[in-house]
């Protein structure tokens, strides 16, 4: 009986042994490991705590999705496009910059089309969504509409009325021992001077290089018309060409009352000026014994994904999560910034912002910034010695010839 049951246990062991060895294979995806998600993002260096913000909203979000390492990186908008295509293939997966980079990006293979370009157009304002496409189709996702630039000024010096034209801003300026500024370096501000003169500047056909009159010397004005406003504005001693930088530095010191500048710098000028900032459309000048408006270029941020990223669907997932309607709403708050997402921007808060209002009040005077890289050099060239105030004496009809002809370079 003993050897029975010896025999019956030994035979149980066995059996169990025999389990053991070969298990009933579990299902496919407990052997499935979590995606690990590593993406760079380009942004504004003002931006990052920002988008610090709006990673960790992400990441939270699809927790359940992926592993992810979001890394941002300080990157100028106006100049993605030449960094970027120094190395697609080594760029960033997402990236922020100016529209009128979209069609050269396009066209260099850094930019596909979006997947979902009936939400975007149903979600943004028309202008923002037609700055995003390239022939109609676009090809990233707006963030902003508000590229543009107006005049800041200190209501403890300037009135409303006073900011109707440079000669007086310019006045008042000097009689206080302070200054108005504007940044004659970068010849996007400078358009200012040129935009509602009748003479024009734009794209050729091939997208690529330029059309400019700016030297012409027919019409109610001419190129040195225009020249000899930009000196008489320069020698007032109450005039300052100063960058977006040493502005805000100005204001913050006290020694700058008014200035041409864009939204990015509305919650620093708020902060510096309280109650007695201020901001308006930019002001008439001085052009051939005529008042003439200054205009504005005008455009949007977008958000871009690198075309050859390697977690292109992830990529896509987080430039929708910096542009969405909530995302947008914060950026507005933390910076300012006016939204492309058309219910954000019909916010009463955003409705009522002064340099919203602003914007909205030049966007009369504005033009969509369509130039092609050969514009910004000469034309900076040609300003900075106005601002200087031409010490050379050099012709100035000469000096406009050069200019366009850099500008129409091929």
């Amino acid at each position: 009986m003993k050897r029975c049951i010896f025999l019956l246990l030994s035979l149980g062991m066995l059996l169990v042994l025999a389990a053991c060895k070969d298990p009933a294979p579990p299902p496919e995806s407990a052997f499935t490991e979590r995606e690990s998600v590593e993406l760079t993002v380009w942004g504004a260096a003002e931006d990052e705590a920002l988008l610090q913000e709006i990673f960790t909203s992400f990441q939270a979000c699809y927790a359940g999705e992926a592993d992810f390492s979001i890394h941002y990186e300080a990157q100028s908008e106006s100049h993605c496009k030449d960094a970027l295509l120094e190395d697609l293939e080594g760029g960033a997966d997402v990236f922020a910059f100016a529209d009128d980079q979209v069609a050269a990006l396009a066209a260099a293979g850094g930019l596909n089309p979006i997947e979902n370009p009936e939400t975007v157009r149903a979600e943004n304002l028309s202008a923002a969504v037609e700055a995003a496409s390239v022939a109609g189709v676009p090809y990233a996702y707006p963030l902003t509409a508000d590229n543009g630039y107006f005049l800041y000024y200190n209501k403890a010096y300037l009135s409303e009325e006073d900011v109707q034209t440079l000669d007086r801003i310019l006045e008042v300026a000097a009689k206080s021992g302070r200054f108005m500024t504007m940044d004659w370096s970068s010849a996007w501000y400078v358009y200012a001077f040129f935009g509602n003169t009748g003479l024009e500047v734009g794209l050729n056909e091939d997208g690529l290089t330029n059309r400019c009159t700016w030297n012409s010397a027919e019409g109610p004005v001419t190129g040195v018309d225009v020249a000899r406003a930009m000196l008489h504005a320069a020698a007032s001693p109450g005039f300052a060409n100063r960058t977006d930088e040493e502005f805000l530095a100005g204001v913050r010191d006290g020694s700058v009352i008014a200035g041409v500048s864009g939204v990015w710098n509305a919650v620093t000028i708020q902060e510096a000026w309280g109650e007695n900032a201020g901001a308006a459309k930019l002001p008439t000048f001085t052009c051939k014994d005529r008042q003439i408006q200054m205009a504005s270029f005008s455009g949007c941020k977008l958000i871009g994904v690198n075309a050859y990223s390697e977690h292109p669907e992830w990529a896509a997932r987080l430039a929708e999560w910096i542009t969405n309607e909530e995302n947008q709403r914060l950026r507005f708050q933390l910076r300012g910034q006016g939204p492309s997402n058309a219910n954000a921007a019909a916010s009463p808060e955003v409705q009522a912002a002064p340099a919203i209002a602003a914007l909205l009040a030049q966007s009369e005077f504005s033009q969509l910034q369509r130039v092609g890289g050969k514009f910004w050099d000469p034309v900076a060239e040609f300003a900075g010695n106005m601002a200087r105030g031409n010490p050379s004496g050099a012709d100035l009809q000469a000096q406009l010839d050069h200019m366009v002809e850099g500008v129409t370079a091929r």
